[in-house]
């Protein structure tokens, strides 16, 4: 059970420190969305994770525009964030979106496990598909961007199994899982919506290791017929760099944000017991 937010109030821990009503109302809209997150019918499951895909697809498709016309890397990461900004609008959803928001649903007893490992498979199962397609309709409609498509996916494809790209893949994971806490912690659109240009242009300019973006990524050098890579190149970097963006967004930020309001995690989960 969720208590419904309030006017300012005043709240002391158990262990005696104050903590603010806006961290509580957000920990309580948090668990709330959870809930119903993990208990989304398959279909409407099914569509956010396809539409997910969609739009990171958009933002690849800019970027590698940019990138080819300008081949300022810097300027094309700022013309990603479009991809993002859909993500938001279009109230989609992405693989690494699900890192806060139903675990601590889960940790607050309004979600199961099972429920929570169906949110993510099919939701980065759909995100790959559409990312597939999207990355099929990029590279045959604009041949000029082969070439960045080629010198992208590489990039990713040459990280292969290390420290370093382990360390890319926990910083992206953070990097989002952050994000979605940002944006949690507002109802105003507009502060979302620069949460989200700044986050997603820092995933991207600093190349860190993303499951579903680099994904498509690869997949459109891949189509172009010029990689220097193959399939089960991807299919590698994919499971490394999902481990590493589950790794990131669970213990840099979903655990470390638990640990500021424990008491309401102690009560939520007593109360659905």
């Amino acid at each position: 059970m969720t208590r419904a937010s309030g006017g300012p109030r005043d709240v002391t821990s158990p262990t005696g420190s104050r903590e603010e009503p806006e961290v509580e109302d957000a920990f309580d809209r948090i668990v709330s969305e959870g809930g119903d997150r993990l208990a989304r019918p398959l279909l409407p499951l099914i569509s956010t994770g396809l539409l997910g895909g969609v739009d990171v697809g958009v933002g690849v498709l800019i970027y590698l525009v940019v990138e080819a016309k300008t081949d300022e890397p810097l300027l094309a990461s700022l013309a990603f964030t479009v991809g993002f900004v859909a993500l938001l609008l279009a109230r989609s959803e992405l693989f690494t979106e699900n890192f806060l928001v139903p675990v601590t649903a889960v940790v607050a007893k309004t979600g199961s496990l099972p429920a929570l490992a169906r949110l993510w498979v099919l939701t980065l199962a759909m995100n790959l598909v559409s990312g597939f397609v999207m990355a099929t309709l990029t590279v045959v409609a604009l041949p000029d961007v082969h070439k960045a498509a080629v010198q992208a996916g590489s990039h990713y494809a040459d990280l292969g199994l290390s420290w370093r790209s382990f360390c890319l893949a926990v910083l992206a994971g953070a990097v989002i899982t952050l994000l979605t806490r940002m944006q949690h912690a507002t109802e105003e659109m507009g502060i979302k919506i620069v949460a989200a240009v700044m986050m997603s242009f820092v995933l991207v300019a600093a190349q860190l290791f993303h499951s579903v973006l680099d994904s498509i990524l690869m997949f459109a050098g891949l189509l172009t017929g010029d990689a220097p890579y193959g399939y089960v190149d991807w299919l590698s970097a994919l499971g490394w760099s999902a481990f590493g963006n589950v790794t990131g967004g669970l213990l840099l930020v979903t655990g470390i944000r638990l640990l500021r309001v424990p008491h309401r995690v102690h009560e939520a989960r007593a109360d659905n017991d």
